[in-house]
C-alpha cells in the first residue's frame, strides 16, 4: 500500500487528472446511475475541500499582497484588473455572437409547447455593487460573498499596512503581519495536501456527470454543443495572442494552467478551482501583491466562458423561435451580458441564472431555457474552465505590464514544490 501511494503521490498531477478524467468517462457511460450515485460522495468531498480553503486563501493571502505592494502600485494594479476583466467579458461575448452567427445553432429545431422554465433570481448589478460592503464579516464568509470577503482584506490589509507604517504602532503592525503570513503559509500547506486529493474528486464528478447527462442528451443538442467548444477554443486562441503581445511565454503559462483549467473543467466551479488557480499563480512566479487581488475577483467578476455561453444560447433561442437575431439585439446582448456577469457566483448553474437574465431582457423566450438546461452540465464543464483560464491569462499580461518575469519551473507537479517554495515567499 506503502508503494502505491507513493507512485500515485509522485507522479504528475495534470497526468493523475487526465487519467482521471478519462477513467471518469468510461466509468459514467458504462457504470450509469447506480455506480454515479455510489461515487458522489468522493466528488462532492472534492467540492467540500476546495470550497473549505477559499475563504482562508483569500483573506491571507490578499492581505499579505497588499503589504507587500510597493508604494502607489495598488490603485495602478486595481485599475488594470477591471479593465482587462471588463474588456475581456465583452470580447467573449462578441467572439460568442461572431461563431454563433456562422454556425447558427438551433436551426430548424422548434420549442415544445410543454417547456417551461422559471426564471432564477438575480440580485442585479446595484445590489451586487451594494453587496461588496458586507453588513456582517462573519455572514460574508458564511455565504462564500467573494466580493465582500475581498472588500474585508483590502480594508484590514491596508489598515495593517497603515500600522506598519506609522512610528506609534509599527512594532505591533509588524508582529501582527508575521502572524497573517503564517497563516498564508499553513493554508497553503493544507492546499498541498488536498491536491493529492483531487484527482480522485475529479475521477467522481466526471463519473456521475457522464452518467446522469449520456451520450443522447449531448447528441440531440450536439450542434449548439459543437459550436459553444468552437467558440471556446477561438477565445482561448486569442488568449495566446494576447499573452504573446505581452511576452508571455505559451509553454510556461500551459504547464502550470492545465492543472485549475481541468479541475474547472470537471468540478464546474470557478471559485471552487480559486486554491488551484493561485497556486499555479504563485508557480509562475506572479507576485501575491498581484494574484492575490486579481484572481479572487476574477472568480467573481471575469466570465469569459459564461459570457461566450451567453451569447451563443441567445443565437440559439432566436434561431429556436424562428427570428434571428439583429444588429441591435446583439448590441443589447454584448451590454447587458456583460452587466449581469458582475457578481455572479462562479459556482455550478449559474451561467442558466445569467442566461435567463439576458433573455428576460432582451425579449427573448424564457421557455427556450428549458432545453439549455438538458446540457447545462456538457456546456458548464467548457465554459467554466475558459473562466478559470481567462483570470489567469489576465493575471500573467498585468505582471508582465508591471515588468514582473515569468519563471520556469522544474517540476511538473505542483505538489512537489508547494511545500517548500510558497513557505518562502
Amino acid at each position: 500500500m506503502t508503494r502505491i501511494w507513493k507512485v500515485y503521490s509522485q507522479a504528475s498531477l495534470i497526468l493523475r487528472i487526465t487519467i482521471a478524467l478519462v477513467l471518469g468517462v468510461v466509468v459514467g457511460l458504462v457504470g450509469g446511475e447506480p455506480v454515479a450515485i455510489w461515487l458522489a460522495p468522493l466528488g462532492d468531498l472534492l467540492l467540500r475541500l476546495l470550497t473549505f480553503l477559499i475563504v482562508p486563501i483569500v483573506l491571507f493571502t490578499l492581505m499579505v499582497g497588499v503589504n507587500q505592494s510597493r508604494e502607489g502600485s495598488a490603485g495602478r494594479i486595481g485599475g488594470k484588473v477591471f479593465g482587462y476583466y471588463l474588456a475581456s467579458s465583452a470580447l467573449a461575448i462578441m467572439v460568442g455572437l461572431t461563431i454563433a452567427t456562422l454556425f447558427n445553432p438551433g436551426s430548424g429545431m422548434r420549442l415544445e409547447e410543454e417547456a417551461s422554465f422559471s426564471v432564477p433570481d438575480n440580485p442585479g448589478v446595484v445590489d451586487a455593487l451594494l453587496n461588496i460592503v458586507p453588513d456582517n464579516i462573519i455572514g460574508a464568509f458564511a455565504e462564500l460573498n467573494m466580493l465582500g470577503i475581498i472588500f474585508t482584506a483590502l480594508v484590514f490589509g491596508i489598515a495593517l499596512l497603515k500600522m506598519r507604517q506609522s512610528e506609534h504602532q509599527q512594532a505591533m503592525g509588524e508582529r501582527l503581519f508575521g502572524v497573517i503570513e503564517a497563516l498564508s503559509a499553513v493554508t497553503l500547506k493544507v492546499m498541498s495536501g488536498v491536491l493529492h486529493y483531487v484527482p480522485i474528486g475529479v475521477f467522481a464528478i466526471v463519473a456521475e456527470t457522464v452518467s446522469q447527462q449520456g451520450l443522447e442528451t449531448l447528441l440531440s443538442l450536439g450542434d449548439m454543443v459543437v459550436v459553444l467548444y468552437i467558440a471556446l477554443a477561438t477565445h482561448l486562441l486569442i488568449y495566446c495572442g494576447i499573452m504573446r503581445l505581452f511576452g508571455v511565454k505559451l509553454r510556461t503559462f500551459f504547464r502550470e494552467a492545465r492543472t485549475p483549467m481541468a479541475t474547472a473543467f470537471a468540478t464546474q466551479s470557478s471559485s471552487g478551482t480559486l486554491p488551484l488557480t493561485i497556486n499555479a499563480a504563485h508557480r509562475l512566479g506572479i507576485s501575491k501583491s498581484i494574484y492575490g487581488f486579481s484572481l479572487p475577483l476574477g472568480a467573481t467578476l471575469n466570465m469569459d466562458g459564461a459570457a461566450i455561453r451567453i451569447a451563443i444560447s441567445a443565437v440559439f433561442a432566436a434561431n429556436v423561435i424562428g427570428a434571428p437575431l439583429d444588429f441591435i439585439s446583439m448590441v443589447q446582448i454584448v451590454l447587458i451580458g456583460t452587466l449581469v456577469s458582475v457578481g455572479t457566483a462562479g459556482v455550478p448553474g449559474a451561467g442558466i441564472i445569467m442566461i435567463a437574465t439576458v433573455f428576460a431582457q432582451v425579449g427573448l423566450p424564457i421557455e427556450t431555457v428549458a432545453l439549455l438546461t438538458a446540457i447545462d452540465a456538457l456546456v458548464g464543464m467548457g465554459a467554466t474552465a475558459l473562466n478559470v483560464t481567462g483570470d489567469l491569462v489576465g493575471t500573467s499580461v498585468i505582471a508582465r505590464s508591471e515588468g514582473e518575469e515569468l519563471r520556469e519551473t522544474t517540476s511538473e507537479d505542483a505538489t512537489a514544490t508547494v511545500n517548500t517554495s510558497i513557505i518562502k515567499e
